[in-house]
C-alpha cells in the first residue's frame, strides 16, 4: 500500500510496534507503538488526512472517538468493528441474505453437544473464537462428540466468546477481491483459487478453476459484501464452493488480503493500488487478469536472521518469475516471509512454473 502512494506522491505515516517493521523503511512517519495504545493513534492521526489499516486486529474504540473528531478513517469504524467479531459479521450477512454457514454462539460444552445433535448441525462442525483468529489460530474441528471438551478448553472456552459453524464439506476453497469507492462505485477482481497447507494460505491460482456458475454466484456475492458492510477501499470475501456448485461466505477481510497477491503482477491495477485510490477519491484502475498466475507464499523454515536460498537458480529458471521478500528481519517456522509470482498463457503452464520455482526457492532463518 505504502509503494502504491509513494507512487502518487503521497505523504505516509504508520504505527507498528516494531521499530524497523517492513513499512518503516519506505514510510515518511513513524508511530512505534503497540496496536493496542490509545495514545499512539491520536499521535498518528495528527499526521495525517486519511487513516487506513493492514489487518483487523486493532483497537477499534479509539478509532470510532478519531472518527467522532472528524478524521477521515477507511473502511469505516462501523464496518471494521462487525467484521472484527466473527459472530455479528455472519449476523450481517445472513440479514442481507448472503449464503452462509449455519452458525450459533456457545458458552459451554453442553452448548456445544446441543448444536452437534443431528437434528441441528451434526457433526464435524467448527468451533470458532469470535475474536482474532487467522490462518487457522482461533479455529477446531469437532469431528464428534468426544473432541468437544478438548476443543472448547484449546480456544480457552469460558473466558472467550465462541461460536459453532456447520461444517462445510466444499470441493474448493475460493476468494474475491473487491474495492468500492467513497461514491459508491466498486470493481470485482477475478475468481481466485486457494489451497491451504496447515491452514495457512500456500497457493493461489487464477482464474480459478470453477465452473462458470460458480464464477458468477461468487462474484454476485462479493458485490452484495461491499454493499452489506458500506466499505471504502479493497476487502476480500473467502468462499466455499461445493459439489453441487453452492457457494458460500466463510470470512470477510476489510483489507487487502494474502490471496489478492496475485494482482501484482496478474492485473493491470493491484489490490494495493485500487485500496490507495478507493481512500482518496480517485478513480479505479482496471481490475481485469491480464495473464493466467500463480502466487505461492514463502513461508519461514526455521527460527533466526531471515535468509532467502534458491533466487539465482529460479530466476534462471523463469523469466517469469516475481520474487517479493517483505523485509522480516527474523524468520520463524511458517510465518510469512514472502511470496512469488509466475505466469503463463495457460493455468497448467503457470501451475508448472510455480511447482518449480517451489523447489528452489526457502526461506530459512540463521
Amino acid at each position: 500500500m505504502i509503494l502504491e502512494a509513494k507512487r502518487l506522491g503521497f505523504y505516509v505515516a504508520i504505527l507498528d510496534p516494531t521499530p524497523n517493521c517492513p513499512a518503516s523503511s519506505i514510510s515518511d512517519h513513524h508511530v512505534v507503538a503497540a496496536f493496542d495504545d490509545p495514545a499512539a493513534y491520536i499521535e498518528l492521526a495528527k499526521h495525517v488526512d486519511v487513516i487506513t489499516y493492514e489487518f483487523e486486529h486493532i483497537h477499534a474504540p479509539v478509532l470510532e472517538q478519531l472518527e467522532r473528531a472528524g478524521h477521515t478513517i477507511y473502511p469505516s469504524v462501523a464496518s471494521l468493528k462487525t467484521i472484527q467479531n466473527k459472530y455479528t459479521q455472519n449476523q450481517a450477512l445472513e440479514a442481507a441474505g448472503v449464503p452462509v454457514p449455519r452458525f450459533a454462539k456457545v458458552e459451554s460444552v453442553d452448548d456445544i453437544r446441543h448444536w452437534g445433535a443431528p437434528a441441528n448441525f451434526g457433526y464435524p462442525m467448527m468451533l470458532k473464537a469470535t475474536l482474532g483468529g487467522y490462518d487457522g489460530k482461533g479455529n477446531a474441528l469437532i469431528r464428534d462428540e468426544a473432541e468437544v471438551e478438548t476443543a472448547f478448553e484449546s480456544l480457552g472456552g469460558g473466558a472467550r466468546e465462541l461460536m459453532v459453524e456447520e461444517f462445510v464439506d466444499f470441493t474448493v476453497e475460493i476468494s474475491i477481491i473487491a474495492s468500492r469507492g467513497i461514491d459508491g462505485s466498486r470493481v470485482i477482481y477475478p475468481v481466485a483459487e486457494n489451497h491451504h497447507r496447515n491452514s495457512i494460505l500456500d497457493t493461489t491460482i487464477v482464474p480459478a478453476r470453477v465452473s462458470p456458475e460458480a464464477m458468477e454466484k461468487a462474484s454476485a456475492i462479493a458485490d452484495r459484501v461491499m454493499e452489506v458492510f458500506q466499505g471504502v477501499g479493497t476487502f476480500c470475501a473467502e468462499m466455499f464452493v461445493t459439489k453441487s456448485g453452492d457457494v458460500s461466505v466463510n470470512e470477510v477481510a476489510p483489507r487487502p488480503h494474502n490471496s489478492g497477491h496475485y494482482t501484482i503482477e496478474g492485473c493491470f491495477a493491484s489490490q494495493f493500488e485500487n485500496h490507495i485510490r478507493a481512500i482518496v477519491g480517485l478513480p479505479f484502475g482496471n481490475v481485469d487478469l491480464i495473464h493466467p498466475t500463480v502466487m505461492v507464499n514463502l513461508l519461514g523454515e526455521s527460527d533466526g536472521k531471515t535468509e532467502l536460498l534458491g533466487l539465482h537458480e529460479s530466476y534462471r529458471q523463469d523469466r517469469s518469475l516475481k520474487v517479493h521478500l517483505y523485509g522480516k528481519e527474523s524468520s520463524a517456522k511458517n510465518r510469512k516471509m514472502g511470496h512469488f509470482t509466475v505466469v503463463d498463457a495457460t493455468v497448467e503452464g503457470a501451475i508448472q512454473k510455480a511447482e518449480q520455482a517451489k523447489t528452489q526457492l526457502r526461506v530459512i532463518g540463521v
